[in-house]
């Protein structure tokens, strides 16, 4: 029987950590953060675009889509619990002149309705955003709620654009960028209250774009989605060591920004880090390796990757998961002192 999208898996035995910060905020204690970022920013342009109908698999209000909702009742369509109702529906509309906004959760998206995605969308490549919650380990729940694969299943999908924000100030800009672009795109979606890091930096986004946020001699940096938060703490903790660490910010996965990358790696002297939250296997990490291998650039301190091990991954309390998986700020830093 398949269990409810609301029912909580019990931890693996031996973990022993407590459910009430499994889905704890991704901010830290005195972090600034922003409430529904993607919701607030699809209500806006839909104000503009008549176009724009959101669709949700029973889980609006997981998804932030709960704000547009109630701003759009007449545009706001729920398809229940059934992922490949929700994309086939979405296609549809699509046919029909609509730009469909499909939010559920990413382990849905990229499992249970890939093919309805790769036949009824990407291949007919309908105006179609795929916008996801809980991408890479961003929930204590078990492997039957963490999207630790996602982007490697959809990084081989042709027409597929696949953006992986860092924070509430970058989302708001996606949404926009999003809507702009046709052709079907897969968002790897920060929910809630979302933290607020890249507009200390005057960062602005681009698709198909990677931003240089700092600069150092040391380290480089290259990473996506809520990695780019981490990486910045790393650096700000290193420096202390008198370690200078750069930070490459790379939302658009796909396509990726091979010149920026080859570019920043050719300045040579340092270490070179893809940080992720998603599988070392088929992620950023590989897809950067790929490019340096094709440009013929070898990294002059050596390659490494930060990211999640080829598993199933725990139930527990995030925190913790992600000091034990090495995606946290001080295992980042423990990591990079160790390659040095």
């Amino acid at each position: 029987m398949r269990r409810s999208k609301y029912e909580k898996p019990a931890p693996r035995q031996g973990v022993g950590l407590k459910t009430s910060a499994m889905i704890a905020s991704l901010a830290g204690p005195d972090q600034r953060t922003k409430a529904a970022p993607f919701g607030h920013a699809l209500v806006e342009m839909a104000k503009s675009r008549p176009e724009i109908v959101g669709l949700s698999a029973d889980l609006a209000k997981y998804t932030d889509l709960h704000i547009f909702a109630q701003a759009h009742p007449d545009r706001f369509y729920q398809m229940g619990m059934a992922e490949q109702l929700l994309m086939s529906a979405a296609a549809g509309l699509a046919r029909e002149g609509f730009m469909p906004f499909a939010t559920t959760y990413a382990v849905f998206a990229a499992r249970r309705a890939y093919d309805f995605i790769c036949l009824a969308i990407a291949e007919e490549n309908l105006n179609v955003k795929i916008c996801c919650a809980l991408p890479g380990l961003t929930t204590g729940y078990g492997p039957s709620h963490q999207a630790t694969e996602d982007i490697a299943i959809f990084r081989g999908l042709p027409n597929m654009t696949i953006i992986d924000p860092c924070d509430a100030h970058e989302i708001e800009q996606v949404v926009p960028a999003m809507v702009e672009h046709q052709g079907p795109v897969y968002l790897r979606l920060l929910r809630g209250n979302v933290p607020l890091v890249l507009d200390e930096y005057g960062y602005k986004f681009e698709l198909g774009k990677a931003k240089t946020i700092r600069d150092g001699r040391d380290v480089l940096i290259i990473s996506s989605g809520l990695m780019t938060m981490r990486a910045l703490e790393t650096a700000q903790a290193l420096a202390d060591d008198r370690i200078d660490v750069a930070v490459l910010h790379v939302p658009t996965i796909k396509p990726l920004d091979e010149a920026t990358i080859l570019a920043e790696v050719r300045k040579g002297g340092r270490l070179v880090v893809v940080a992720e939250n998603h599988t070392v296997v088929g992620g950023l990490g590989e897809a950067v390796a790929g490019t340096l291998m094709r440009g013929g650039v070898l990294p002059d301190r050596g390659f490494r990757q930060v990211g999640l091990p080829d598993e199933f991954l725990d139930a527990g309390a995030l925190p913790t998961l992600h000091d034990r998986y090495g995606i946290s700020t001080e295992a980042m830093c423990r990591s990079i002192r160790e390659w040095l």
